[in-house]
């Protein structure tokens, strides 16, 4: 393969200054990678952790269970704009509810979402 000064091409990213495969390494990883499907997946879970409304609605039910009245003056957005992030986020399977009376309650679905807002917390404040 003609070897190419990727510098120019790429700009400051460090890079090989010889382009070459290298078939096992490929071999192992692809063998290691999840399936499309699954890449697909997380894809759109970072997505929808991408908006920062539904971020601060995660992190909000992070510290408590909370009805959409509180979140929405919590988040100083409308019920309404509020109700349709969290419609989203039960679609991405992020958060749960429950009512109780006239009441609907929402929290986190379950501790992997506790552990992926933590997480990328700490990685953020490092």
């Amino acid at each position: 393969m003609e070897e190419k000064n990727l510098e120019t091409v790429i700009g400051d990213a460090p890079v090989c200054s010889e382009i070459s495969a290298h078939p096992q390494a490929i071999a192992i990883i692809r063998s290691a990678m999840p399936d499309e499907d699954s890449m697909l997946d997380v894809s759109e879970l970072f997505k929808v952790l991408g908006d920062s409304t539904r971020t601060r609605i995660l992190f909000a039910l992070l510290a408590a269970e909370t009805c959409v009245c509180d979140l929405s003056e919590l988040l100083n957005a409308s019920v309404s704009a509020v109700s349709h992030q969290l419609r989203i986020l039960r679609q991405a399977r992020l958060v749960r509810y429950r009512r109780a009376g006239k009441t609907v309650f929402y929290s986190l679905a379950d501790e992997h979402v506790r552990s992926l807002l933590s997480q990328g917390l700490e990685h953020v404040q490092e």
